[in-house]
This record gives structure tokens, sequence and C-alpha cells, in this order.
């Protein structure tokens, strides 16, 4: 599930040309998550390395994440069963 939903991440990102040059990508439905690269691909490489970070930071912090193509990486609640 969390490889899948890095790759439906990364299908969302953006990227843009910045004026010194360099490439500039973040994935809007994972707010502070971004990279920037000499080339677009170094970018995107940077990017998915930022994403895996920004997702294990948010776990261990408990925040919640966006569902994207929906694969929802938020814990679910667990109830326990009636005797």
């Amino acid at each position: 599930m969390l490889t899948e939903y890095i790759q439906a991440a990364m299908r969302q990102a953006h990227y843009e040309i910045m004026e010194d040059g360099r490439f500039f990508g973040k994935i809007p439905a994972c707010p502070g998550c971004w990279a920037d690269g000499d080339t677009v691909e170094a970018c995107r490489s940077e990017l998915q390395d930022a994403l895996e970070s920004w997702i294990v930071v948010g776990l261990r912090h408990g925040d919640s994440f966006a569902v994207i193509e929906g694969i929802d990486l938020n814990p679910q609640p667990i109830y326990a069963e009636a005797d």
C-alpha cells in the first residue's frame, strides 16, 4: 500500500523551472513536501526521497494524510470485539 501511495502521489507532482534554471517540484496533496534539482529527473528523484521522509515523519507524529487515488494511509480505528 505504501508503494502504491508514493506512486500515486508522484503522479500528481507539479514541476516548474525557477529563475536560476533549476527545477522545483511539489505535491499539492502533501503540504510541505517539495524538492529541487538541476534537471527535472534529479528533481523528481529528490521529490520522491522527500515524500518518503515526509510520510515517515507524518506517521511518527500522527499526522493525517490526504487520500490519493483512493489510497488511504490514515490509521483506521480498531474496534474490540464484543463478548
